[in-house]
């Protein structure tokens, strides 16, 4: 019995002397957050690491309401959302400006840095025939490699509708002169990868548009079952339209390596000084993202998995994110 008053008193004594958790005058009490982001359940786990940052907060968050990136950035500015942990710079730049900009967004800081994105097929094929930049397949001798019934266009798997990469691939493939040899399919990507990853395992040539961080280049590994291919000069479309893609080795893969940031409401960022300051300074590796995704495809992808994978990286990250905690509320 001894042991156990002695527990009681000093979980007692914790309770009442921590300041992240048990707090009376937390700057959320009664206050309800929305979190949006799209349908792509692999990004629920950084929205979800943005959540329970938000709860040491005192605030209550709702779940993360799936909707399409535009309309997304729409309820934000509107007040009808609160945030989301999954804006693209520069991909999402013209939703962004679109639903208002910085006049109607909060966002300071990087979330997560080194989003990469373009073209990619299976190294066999790059390999026998030396294609390493996506202007060869001017040559219809190349693209009917790719093609589905061996006599036609090249078919590149591009991305679903309304996520801003299928805006860039159509204006690139018209811009590299592609389109008499190459047809841009765009639709449920998912579906559309396994498909090719299915005809991948067939021993089929493939061409497809993927991103980092995801799980695709985790099954098809660049460099190994894959290679990324280049493009022959920078071209982007509408708000990207003056980026240089061009990297300091002189290499260019069509796109610049995006950065991912928390975007919010301005008005209620400015109303609520501590999460603002929470937003701005929370940091995600692209390497956990890769290796959490990874996991939702090999089938710990329900909403208990997610949670658990949630938990599990603030467990092993304690000491950094009880310093965002300690940083935002020191914030006036």
């Amino acid at each position: 019995m001894r042991h156990t008053a002695i527990l009681a008193t000093a979980f007692a004594t914790l309770v009442t002397t921590s300041p992240l958790t048990f707090a009376a005058d937390l700057p959320g009490k009664g206050i309800t957050v929305q979190p949006v982001q799209s349908t792509i359940a692999e990004e629920t786990f950084q929205t979800l690491l943005v959540s329970r940052a938000l709860e040491k907060l005192g605030y209550t968050v709702s779940k993360p309401s799936e909707v399409d990136y535009n309309v997304g950035y729409t309820s934000i500015a509107s007040g009808d959302a609160t945030f989301t942990a999954v804006n693209w710079q520069p991909l999402h730049d013209d939703m962004y400006a679109a639903a208002g900009g910085d006049k109607k967004f909060y966002r300071e800081g990087t979330y997560v840095t080194g989003a990469a994105q373009g073209y990619l097929i299976d190294k066999k094929t790059a390999d026998q025939y030396k294609i390493t930049n996506i202007e060869q397949l001017k040559d219809p001798n190349i693209a009917k490699l790719f093609s589905r019934n061996g006599e036609g266009k090249a078919e590149l798997t591009g991305c679903s509708p309304g996520w801003g990469c299928e805006a860039v691939i159509n204006h690139q493939n018209t811009a590299y002169g592609l389109e008499k040899t190459v047809n841009v399919n765009h639709g449920n990507y998912s579906a559309m990868m396994a498909d090719t990853i299915s005809r991948f395992k067939e021993g089929k040539s493939i061409l497809y548009y993927t991103w980092t961080p995801y799980w695709i280049s985790d099954v098809l590994k660049p460099g190994k079952e894959v290679v990324w291919l280049q493009v022959p000069f920078s071209s982007l479309p509408g708000e990207q339209k003056d980026i240089d893609t061009k990297l300091p080795n002189g290499a260019n893969y069509g796109f610049p390596v995006n950065t991912m940031h928390i975007v919010a409401n301005k008005q209620w960022a400015e109303k609520n000084p501590q999460a603002a300051k929470l937003f701005s300074v929370m940091k995600l590796p692209l390497a956990d993202i890769n290796a959490q995704n990874a996991m939702m495809h090999e089938g710990k992808s329900s909403e208990a998995d997610i949670n658990n994978h949630v938990n599990g990286w603030i467990k092993a990250h304690q000491a950094q994110f009880d310093g965002w905690i300690k940083e935002a509320l020191a914030a006036k």
